[in-house]
């Protein structure tokens, strides 16, 4: 096994790009456990809608094909990030309504949402991969809308032997700035209150005057709304997206969440960049090709040695 010290740089830069967009994407899993409990395995298909519907809205309604400039540019970012984010929060709301809340008001077992997540999830993906209505992807992969020049003419800057470009600085500056504001929303606001106290003793909660259904809502458009933002930035950086999106980044969030402790925000923040740092460092020794094993090998070796997560499971602080 033959490492190559001049593949640390590349390596430490696309991990933490990576690390960012699997962290976005585990908050979602992470809200959903701390509150019900629950793993949300529809959260893929969440994370998936985020990238289809800044996809279609700007990419085939407003025809928004090439790179924007000045003030137009940071009105076409903010936008394609509320859009993705408010579709997947969207969905991610409709999903609680029809797979998860039935199943908790007839207090089912647990088993009964695991399978209704994974139908939920496989119904969702492979109707994106139809082609009868627009908004649908169909078989092949779609073009993203370019609003940032990601080429050398466009805005970037060499890094330990890197060009960092305009994608791949919006995943990182737009995820901490989504870190900041969600670690604030759950740690300093009265709705936050109400997460950590339906997290905490949900018989507790109620008694305290806490609408549990309304909660269990707002965390489900919180956690799909983040979703929805690594859906749009997944787009922007890679430049195409498919049907199929949302499993691998999805299992892989999933092991980010587990990693640093699924129930704890700031544990997911840390679990994405440690993995994103873990799969790519795997390169500079072994080769990319062995990226995804040792990333879905983490999950196993997490669950048997540290079930808990670095982070523990509380959802607060």
């Amino acid at each position: 096994m033959d490492c190559n010290p001049g593949l640390i740089g590349p390596a430490l830069i696309t991990g933490l790009i990576l690390g960012s967009l699997y962290a976005l994407i585990a908050l979602g899993y992470t809200m959903v456990y701390g509150v019900l409990k629950l793993i949300n395995f529809a959260h893929d298909a969440v994370f998936a809608f985020g990238a289809v519907s800044t996809w279609y809205i700007l990419g085939q309604v407003f025809g928004l094909v090439g790179p924007q400039s000045g003030l137009t540019l940071v009105i076409v970012l903010l936008a394609f990030l509320m859009i993705g984010g408010l579709a997947s929060g969207g969905v991610a709301v409709g999903l609680e309504r029809v797979a998860y809340r039935p199943l908790r008001k007839r207090h089912a077992a647990r088993l009964s949402y695991l399978i209704s997540a994974i139908g939920a999830s496989f119904f969702a993906t492979y109707m994106l991969q139809q082609d009868f209505l627009p908004f649908m992807l169909g078989p092949g992969p779609r073009q993203y809308p370019n609003v940032i020049e990601a080429g050398a003419a466009g805005f970037s800057f060499s890094l330990m032997n890197v060009r960092v470009t305009g994608p791949r600085l919006l995943v990182v500056v737009a995820a901490f700035v989504c870190f900041f504001i969600l670690d604030r929303l759950i740690n300093k606001t009265s709705t936050g209150r109400s997460i950590r106290a339906l997290s905490e003793d949900p018989v507790a909660a109620q008694l305290m005057g806490v609408n549990v259904d309304r909660v269990i809502v707002t965390t489900f458009f919180v956690g799909g709304f983040f979703g929805g933002v690594a859906g749009a930035l997944y787009g922007t950086l890679f430049g195409s997206i498919a049907w199929n999106l949302g499993f691998i980044p999805g299992i892989k969030a999933f092991t980010a969440a587990v990693l640093g402790g699924i129930g704890n925000i700031r544990g997911a923040m840390l679990g994405g960049l440690l993995l994103g740092l873990i799969e790519n460092g795997s390169t500079i020794c072994i080769g990319p090709e062995w990226k995804n094993v040792i990333a879905f090998t983490m999950l196993p070796l997490v669950l048997i040695f540290r079930p808990t997560g670095i982070m523990g499971e509380r959802i607060g602080g």
